[in-house]
């Protein structure tokens, strides 16, 4: 299910209603932790934070002209989802978010590479998601994102 969207405000609008609230909390958790650099974004069918043209002018490689994703959520069938790419490109980031998480959380970890997913709403550790959003400046992605994914 992917919510078609012209702003988050219009995304986070049309989340279901059991679910806005624990979002925007979430969305929050990240926002308000994040380094200076990245930016608000709405890209495929989901909310999320990127590395601006104006301080990354290559952008994306897989979508040329457009910004360097980082992080995202997205508000799927039965489930919320975070995307974070630095959990995918840097394993010491992996492994301190792997030892974390039982520490917050009496659920086992659902995730995939860079996909951590939340199934209750109740389950998501608003705390853990803040401190691994402290964790990577817009200068650490690009680096990370240049030595291991550009072509």
């Amino acid at each position: 299910m992917q919510i078609q969207s012209v702003s988050i405000e219009d995304y986070i609008s049309k989340i279901p209603e059991e679910r806005r609230d624990a979002f925007k909390k979430l969305f929050d958790a990240v926002n308000d932790n994040l380094p200076k650099g990245f930016v608000e974004s709405t890209n495929y069918g989901m909310v999320g934070w990127v590395v601006p043209l104006s301080t990354y002018p290559a952008g994306y490689h897989c979508a040329p002209g457009t910004p360097l994703p980082f992080i995202n959520l997205a508000s799927q069938k039965n489930f919320i989802a975070l995307y974070h790419m630095g959990l995918y490109s840097r394993p010491e980031l992996l492994d301190w978010f792997v030892a974390e998480y039982p520490k917050h959380s009496n659920k086992k970890l659902d995730m995939g590479k860079s996909c951590v997913r939340f199934k209750k709403v109740e389950d998501i550790p608003f705390d853990l998601i803040a401190e691994l959003s402290t964790k990577m400046t817009a200068e650490d992605w690009i680096g990370i994102y240049e030595s291991l994914y550009k072509r």
